[in-house]
C-alpha cells in the first residue's frame, strides 16, 4: 500500500517546453485517483514521472513517506498499464501473466495456481491458453491488467487503458476495472480524457489544463461545485450555457445579472450575495446547466428575475430527451478562452496571431496594439441550450420562456474562477 505525494513538481523539456507547471497533490493509500483533462494537458507526463519513466525537473514526488525523485522504476515497485495491452505475442494469456512471477523467481505451481484465480476474476478463465492474437481488444486488455496485478504491486498506473476500445467495451470495463482495483485495495492513479470514465470510476480525482491543475476533489464537488469556468464547461455534457453578464448591486431589488437584452436578479438574502457584491459592475461569467432551464407553459406564472427567454431554431433527439437550442441575443463565451497560463513575453515585435489573420480575411477590425479585450472570453453562437421530455418538446420557430434554477447558477470572474467561495 502506499500513498502518493507530488510537492511543487514541474516538466519542462529541452527547448523550454513546459508540460506540467508546480503541481502540488495528494493521493491517499488504496485510493483509485483520476487524473483527468485534455489532450496534451500533462496527465500521462505526471503519470509518467510517478512511474520513474520520466525525470522531475523540479519538485519532490514522495511515496509511502520517502522522497522517491532517484529510485528506479524498479525500486519504486509500480505496475503499469498503457492504452495497448503490449502483451508478448509468442505468449499465452497464461504465459504473459505468469511472467512476472518467473523473473521473480518464485514459486512455479504457486505462481500458476495464483494465475489461474486471477485470471477466472478477470473473466479469462476460458481463454488461458489462448495467444493474444487470438483475443479481442478488451480480452487482451484484460489479460495486461492482469499480468500487472499479479506481482503485487504498491502503486497501480494505468494510462487511458479503455481508449481503443468501442463505447460498449469501455462501459463493461470501466465498471471491472473499478471494481477490480478496489477489491485489491492497491493505490491506483488513472489517466482519462473521458469524463464518464472519472466520474463513475473515481474516488477522487484532478482535473488539469495545459500542465496546471484546474481542481480536485470526489466527482460529486467537482460538478456541483468546480472551481474554475474551465472545470464546469468540460464535465458539463450537454455543454453548459456560459453567458456573459456584468453585475450591479441595486438596492432594494438585488444583485442584477445584466445580459444584455435579459436580466436576473439574484435576491439579498442569497448566500451568495455577499461575495458577489465586490464585483459589482464587473463582468462576470453565468455558468447555467441545460437541466437548470425549465419551459414555462404559457400562462403559468413565474417569478420576475428568474427567466430567460429565446425562439428555438435546432432541435437534437436522445432517445429519453430531446435538447432545443434558443436564440436569445445574449453574448456566451469559450470557457478555452479563460485562465491559460501566459506565455513568456515576446524578445522581438508580435507577429499578427491566427485570430487576427481570420479577422483580416473576414474583413473584421483586429484590436487596437495595446488595447485589452473588455472580457477574457470571445463571442460565440448566442445560444441557449435545456432539455426538454419527449411529449413536451416544443417546435423550431417556437418562442420559449425558461426558468433559472438560480440556487444551481454559478458564476465566474474575468479570470475565470468562481467568485462564490468553493466548497472542499
Amino acid at each position: 500500500m502506499t500513498d502518493v505525494v507530488l510537492d511543487g513538481v514541474e516538466k519542462v523539456y529541452p527547448g523550454g517546453l513546459t508540460a506540467v507547471r508546480k503541481v502540488r497533490l495528494r493521493i491517499n493509500d488504496g485510493e483509485l485517483f483520476v487524473l483527468l483533462g485534455p489532450s496534451g494537458c500533462g496527465k500521462s507526463t505526471i503519470l509518467r514521472m510517478i512511474a520513474g519513466l520520466e525525470e522531475i525537473t523540479s519538485g519532490d514526488l514522495w511515496l509511502n513517506g520517502s522522497v522517491a525523485n532517484d529510485l528506479t522504476p524498479r525500486e519504486r515497485n509500480v505496475a503499469m498499464v498503457f492504452q495497448e495491452g503490449a502483451l508478448y505475442p509468442h505468449r499465452t494469456v497464461k504465459g504473459n501473466m505468469m511472467f512476472p512471477l518467473e523473473v521473480s523467481g518464485g514459486d512455479r505451481a504457486e505462481a500458476s495456481a495464483k494465475v489461474v484465480e486471477l485470471a477466472r476474476a478477470l473473466g479469462l478463465n476460458t481463454m488461458i491458453d489462448r495467444l493474444p492474437g487470438t483475443l479481442s481488444g478488451g480480452q487482451r486488455q484484460r489479460a495486461a491488467i492482469g499480468r500487472a496485478l499479479i506481482r503485487e504491486p504498491s502503486l497501480f498506473l494505468m494510462d487511458e487503458p479503455l481508449s481503443s476500445l468501442d463505447a460498449g467495451l469501455r462501459t463493461e470495463l470501466r465498471v471491472e476495472i473499478a471494481a477490480l482495483v478496489r477489491s485489491s485495495r492497491t493505490t491506483t492513479v488513472y489517466v482519462t480524457h473521458d469524463q464518464v470514465e472519472a466520474m463513475t470510476m473515481a474516488d477522487r480525482m484532478a482535473v488539469l489544463r495545459d500542465g496546471v491543475l484546474e481542481d480536485v476533489g470526489t466527482p460529486e464537488q467537482i460538478y456541483e461545485d468546480p472551481a474554475t469556468v474551465f472545470v464546469a464547461a468540460f464535465l458539463s455534457s450537454p455543454p453548459m450555457n456560459l453567458l456573459q453578464a456584468r453585475l450591479w448591486a441595486v438596492e432594494g431589488e438585488g444583485l442584477l445579472l445584466d445580459l444584455g437584452p435579459q436580466r436576473l436578479t439574484i435576491p439579498w438574502d442569497d448566500p451568495r450575495a455577499s461575495s458577489l457584491i465586490s464585483h459589482h459592475g464587473q463582468m462576470v461569467i453565468a455558468g447555467i446547466r441545460p437541466d437548470t432551464l425549465v419551459p414555462i407553459a404559457p400562462g403559468s406564472p413565474a417569478r420576475p428575475g428568474t427567466v430567460l427567454s429565446g425562439q428555438v431554431h435546432g432541435l437534437e433527439f436522445h432517445g429519453h430527451e430531446w435538447l432545443a437550442y434558443a436564440q436569445a441575443g445574449i453574448p456566451t463565451v469559450d470557457a478555452n478562452e479563460f485562465g491559460r497560463p501566459r506565455p513568456a513575453p515576446a524578445m522581438a515585435a508580435a507577429q499578427p496571431g491566427l485570430r487576427d489573420r481570420l479577422r483580416g480575411m473576414l474583413g473584421r477590425p483586429s484590436r487596437e496594439p495595446g488595447r485589452a479585450e473588455e472580457h477574457a472570453g470571445h463571442h460565440r453562437r448566442s445560444d441557449l441550450i435545456f432539455r426538454a421530455n419527449p411529449g413536451q418538446r416544443p417546435n423550431r420557430g417556437d418562442h420559449v420562456a425558461l426558468t433559472v434554477d438560480l440556487d444551481r447558477m454559478l458564476l465566474f470572474g474575468a479570470d475565470g474562477r468562481r467568485v462564490t467561495p468553493v466548497q472542499r
